[in-house]
């Protein structure tokens, strides 16, 4: 399929967005190491609003009138993109609200402030959820067609989450916390663990086949004319495919980028108490999963191909 930039920044930066959240709600629910101070508290929700606002106006450049795009909040009831967007609007009254107690009060382990982040924090998460049932849910899509899809969209958007939480633990203090650490290089590597399930997953031959599309299952079909000459709208939305061989380079290189050096930046950020180290691990951890979200569109295949003659795999 063709990797928008617009649906790779929305995926993306709002889950990273909501899953820092979610993390920072944690920390200061069970005080972990004595939880965040105020200024790291409002630092997370800056970052975390500013996350889920570049995602949401970024989505809007993928429509053809975006004057319209109140229009997707209409069909709520049977719609998962319309729940995403009802519930990424939910969020912003709870999200600044515990900001302003926070920057008034300085409660952030107090009973009020902690209901507002747990509530932003979970409306947040459901948010989450409805954006991979957006793909999950798609039967054309066999790489989308799977629980897989919104397991890693969590295990994204929490390590994104963790690892930002880490590095602004470490700025402002100058000192890492070892929990916080511990916690990111955890998300890191499940979330690793979990894309290679999903990458063997898809890698399995599976789905329909222009034999059980056509019936003659017993035959040997093939397409002798695709009905046009140049290129259609759905060869160029949905005709996109990666070389298997660039495919596994482009998946070494992410891997690389997201996973086993913000790892070891996060390592030597904790014993040579180095922050911007922690910072960095942040970007790349932001930048290889950037990378997955174009993966993850452009090796998405519909099962409209099988009529302009490409096999599904």
């Amino acid at each position: 399929m063709h990797p928008a930039l617009a649906v790779i920044f929305l995926t993306l930066f709002s889950g990273g967005g909501f899953g820092l959240m979610a993390l920072t709600a944690l920390v200061n629910d069970f005080q972990i190491d004595g939880g965040l101070n105020p200024l790291q508290t409002m630092i997370a929700l800056i970052i975390s609003m500013a996350f889920v606002s570049i995602g949401l106006l970024s989505s809007t450049a993928h429509l053809a009138n975006p004057k319209n795009a109140w229009r997707a909040f209409t069909r709520w009831r049977t719609s998962w993109l319309a729940r995403e967007g009802v519930f990424a609007v939910m969020y912003y009254p709870f999200a600044f609200l515990y900001l302003v107690w926070v920057f008034f009060t300085g409660g952030t382990h107090d009973a009020i402030g902690l209901i507002l982040a747990n509530l932003a924090a979970i409306i947040g998460l459901i948010t989450i959820f409805c954006q991979g049932m957006i793909y999950a849910v798609l039967r054309t899509m066999r790489q989308w067609n799977t629980p897989l899809v919104p397991a890693n969209f969590y295990a994204m958007g929490l390590a994104i989450g963790a690892t930002w939480l880490a590095a602004i633990q470490q700025i402002t203090t100058g000192q890492p916390d070892p929990a916080l650490i511990g916690i990111a290089a955890a998300l890191l590597v499940a979330t690793g663990v979990l894309k290679g399930i999903y990458y063997f997953w898809i890698s399995r031959p599976g789905g329909p086949t222009i034999r059980t599309a056509t019936g003659f299952n017993r035959f040997s079909v093939r397409i002798l004319d695709q009905g046009h000459t140049f290129g259609t709208f759905l060869t160029e939305e949905f005709g996109h495919r990666l070389p298997p061989a660039k495919a596994k380079s482009i998946k070494i290189l992410m891997y690389l980028i997201a996973i086993i050096l913000p790892l070891a930046l996060l390592a030597i950020a904790l014993w040579g108490q180095v922050a911007a180290l922690a910072v960095l691990a942040a970007l790349l951890v932001l930048t290889g999963f950037g990378v997955e979200r174009w993966l993850f569109f452009i090796e998405a295949q519909h099962v409209v191909n099988l009529y302009h003659g490409r096999q599904q795999c």
